[in-house]
């Protein structure tokens, strides 16, 4: 028999190496902060939803078992406090939040988008000078405004009238929403604008077919942020509206009465009010995504 002659490595190539010692030790270890990184987030994430999941949970208790101590774990789950809550005239409340959220939030993008884009592609001298400005308005509290406002809707008779509200949270959404838009033109080519205005195309046409396709993540962002400060806006419904274009805010205050605070049924109502924009960010979920980290990463 002959021996076969050890291989050897082909012309131009390298010998085989053995791994290092030191590297398999330090995969268990990467592997090992992985898994404590993972067990770590959950942790926070669960954290962070632990009172909106116990605020679900409650809403399916009866009143006795939500005002337990030690908190009650174990129960039957029922649908009497949403019964409850439908029966205690929601729907107009509901229905005064949508008229008033829509209604601004739309004014907010037909006004801002204009704006944004003067600020932003077309700049002017005072530019930042305006900016400050708008944004020097969310700097005031609310409160030392409240009284001038409710005075004027006295004198103009449009207290207790939802299209107050639709003015007011226009006006306090639009500063923010400014801010927001300006950024996301920022982002668009400049190249792209000038070749719409070689083609003869004017500022509505560029707004409409070069601009908007582009920003519509950020037009969602945008639009989504509006909508949920419209729709949990407390203070100016509570004191300019008494039942006629009181919101879904208002309506909660109702659970806390001499009687005691009825906490199952709160709950109930609180969950059937964040329903809405729960959805509607479920729903542009992806566009609000992108919206918001447009520019994040060049």
């Amino acid at each position: 028999m002959t021996a076969h002659a050890p291989e050897r490595p082909a012309a131009g190539g390298s010998a085989p190496t053995a791994p290092a010692p030191g590297r398999a030790p330090r995969r268990r270890r990467s592997g090992a902060g992985g898994a404590a990184l993972t067990v770590l987030t959950w942790a926070i994430g669960l954290a962070f939803v632990s009172p909106a999941l116990w605020l679900l949970l409650t809403a399916f208790k009866q009143e006795n078992q939500a005002a337990t101590d030690p908190p009650t774990l174990l129960f039957q789950p029922t649908l009497d406090r949403f019964s409850a809550v439908l029966g205690a005239d929601f729907l107009p409340y509901l229905g005064n939040s949508l008229t008033a959220t829509v209604a601004s939030t739309v004014l907010v993008l037909l006004l801002g988008l204009p704006a944004a884009y003067a600020l932003s592609v077309e700049p002017v001298k005072r530019t930042q000078d305006v900016l400050f400005f708008f944004i020097s308005t969310k700097m005031l509290p609310v409160v030392a405004v409240v009284v001038p406002i409710y005075v004027a809707a006295a004198e103009l008779s449009v207290l207790d009238n939802v299209w107050t509200l639709v003015v007011l949270y226009t006006a306090m959404n639009l500063p923010i929403a400014v801010w927001m838009l300006r950024s996301f033109f920022l982002e668009v080519p400049v190249a792209i604008v000038e070749a719409a205005r070689v083609e003869g195309a004017g500022l509505p046409r560029i707004l409409w077919s070069v601009m908007l396709p582009i920003m519509a993540p950020g037009i969602a962002a945008t639009a989504l942020i509006c909508m949920i400060f419209s729709w949990n806006e407390f203070f100016f419904a509570v004191n300019l509206t008494a039942s006629q274009a009181a919101t879904v805010p208002v309506f909660l205050t109702g659970f806390i009465t001499s009687e005691g605070l009825f906490v199952a049924q709160l709950s109930a109502a609180a969950v059937m009010a964040s329903l809405p924009i729960v959805v509607v960010g479920w729903i542009a979920q992806r566009q609000l995504v992108r919206g918001l980290s447009m520019g994040a990463v060049k």
